[in-house]
């Protein structure tokens, strides 16, 4: 089973693939951000990196659809293939940072891996607003993320419910994460291992 985590930055992907991965005994794949080389350069200067940001990031997850699809156990993924083309390029495209040129190339990158790529079973959206976006940005304190304007995020967020509202490709299970602390209330992870739950036993009736 393939289970993927998508949701706008800061909206507690990571925090949650690693607390389901750990409790269901699944693997872990995560979003490759510490160890990016264009991640600090693309917040410092947009419209140079954002091309090379995204075919990194596409690059990167097309070899975890790899080995997910070969693996033998139950996977989480932390943001999916999907996101890079339809969020995150198209929203550089939009707001002028990425060039006609470079987003073509782009897409046509995509459009070749898409064809090798099974969607998830099972897809958990973490719809998050502005504030619940930033405290949670500000909290895990990376220095390159302090750069991020919130005009940026609101964009993202816009794109994110245009995808999410005509998203066909599996089971989705959308959890509003505003009034939850699911890091620090046992109560509020509990209530999302319980949508959970529902979702997976619904993929095997």
């Amino acid at each position: 089973m393939h289970v993927a985590i998508a949701g706008n930055i800061g909206s507690g992907k990571t925090t949650l693939a690693q607390k389901l991965g750990k409790d269901y005994h699944w693997n872990v794949e995560l979003e490759s951000v510490d160890d990016n080389p264009y991640l600090k350069d693309f917040y410092d200067d947009m419209s140079r990196w954002s091309f090379h940001l995204q075919v990194y990031f596409l690059n990167s997850r097309f070899r975890q659809i790899s080995v997910i699809q070969k693996a033998d156990k139950s996977t989480i993924q932390d943001r999916t293939i999907y996101e890079d083309a339809h969020i995150f390029a198209a929203n550089l495209k939009q707001s002028g940072f990425m060039s006609d040129r470079d987003y073509g190339n782009y897409l046509g990158l995509f459009a070749s891996m898409i064809k090798y790529v099974q969607p998830p079973d099972l897809l958990i959206y973490l719809k998050a607003d502005i504030p619940k976006l930033v405290g949670n940005i500000q909290k895990r304190g990376r220095d390159y993320e302090e750069q991020i304007r919130i005009d940026y995020l609101k964009n993202l967020n816009t794109h994110y419910e245009n995808w999410i509202s005509s998203y066909d490709l599996g089971k989705l299970l959308i959890i509003d994460v505003n009034k939850l602390d699911f890091v620090n209330k046992v109560e509020d992870y509990s209530l999302i291992v319980e949508k959970v739950n529902l979702e997976i036993n619904g993929l095997f009736s």
